[in-house]
């Protein structure tokens, strides 16, 4: 059982999310709590925890954003029910928190980031704080408070380089870096996802590269140099294809709405409109996530258009 939860999670950093699945659903399937000693004492967190936490953030990637966030939810009911801090902090940190980001409910992500906090500054667990600090500091940039947002993620970031803790500190990078785009600082935003994509190769952390390469590619459209859009569709086109070989199809989606707007800019209409629908016609829920709105919105004014 243990075997199959620490092979889901390693599938699921390499970007293997088909076989993460797997190893994660038989393992829920054939739990049973111990009658005797906790599998948290023995484990140090909760086991069933451990593996919701991770097979959520895999149904979000697989294009299941609903049941992503419902699993998280589901697992911090589990997580506070038992009373166990570590693994309350744990699931907070590495699924509640980012996958509501990920969906987009902002409502739900400050909930669970206060918590997260809250939990942090009681027990002094340094790491999870400075997680908590980088989700917040994403949800102020998200609320267009840009300048006190890029500080505390910029305060969390600090803190994970120090401790030389590189677990999800790739996929931090990649939201500081829009961020500062988004401030106008380009120069900065294509350091900052430099350096990510630099530490994504050291650390095999495949799972985010899709977004770590449409990132860059938005941040190269950003600087409008010369030769800027076909370097950024040079990433877009890498991503995607990344993403279809990882089955990472909310990546996909992402990345063919960059690039779609892209090439709608170019007048390439009938080749956006294309690209986009045929990555949105494979979801079957999630359509009030922000993503879904943005491609479905996209995918309208291409209509209008051709």
């Amino acid at each position: 059982m243990i075997g199959d939860r620490l092979t889901g999670t390693a599938l699921h950093f390499l970007g293997d999310q088909r076989g993460a699945r797997l190893h994660l659903e038989r393992m829920l399937a054939s739990y049973v709590a111990p009658v005797q000693r906790s599998h948290a004492a023995r484990f140090q967190f909760h086991q069933r925890v451990s593996a919701r936490m991770t097979l959520a953030r895999v149904l979000w990637l697989q294009g299941f954003p609903d049941q992503a966030l419902s699993c998280a939810k589901a697992n911090i009911d589990d997580a506070v029910a038992i009373d166990h801090a570590l693994s309350l902090c744990n699931a907070l940190a590495n699924a509640a928190c980012p996958v509501a980001l990920l969906v987009g409910d902002l409502a739900a992500a400050e909930h669970y980031t206060k918590l997260l906090l809250l939990r942090t500054e009681r027990d002094a667990f340094d790491i999870w704080r400075a997680f908590g600090n980088c989700f917040e500091g994403d949800l102020h940039v998200r609320r267009g408070s840009l300048a006190a947002g890029l500080q505390q993620s910029k305060s969390g970031i600090d803190v994970l380089r120090r401790a030389r803790f590189s677990q999800y500190l790739t996929s931090f990078l990649g939201r500081l870096a829009e961020g500062q785009a988004a401030a106008g600082d380009a120069m900065q935003a294509a350091a900052t996802i430099d350096e990510a994509i630099r530490r994504n190769e050291d650390s095999e952390e495949r799972w985010c590269t899709p977004e770590l390469l449409r990132i860059k590619g938005a941040v190269v459209l950003q600087t409008e140099t010369d030769g800027a859009a076909a370097l950024a569709a040079e990433d877009f086109l890498e991503s995607i294809r990344l993403a279809r070989s990882q089955e990472a199809v909310a990546w996909e989606l992402r990345t063919a709405t960059s690039l779609g707007r892209l090439w709608f800019d170019q007048g390439r209409i009938g080749q956006a409109y294309e690209l986009i629908s045929a990555v949105y016609s494979r979801f079957r829920e999630g359509y009030k996530t922000d993503d879904l709105r943005a491609a479905n919105s996209l995918l309208s004014e291409l209509s209008r258009h051709r």
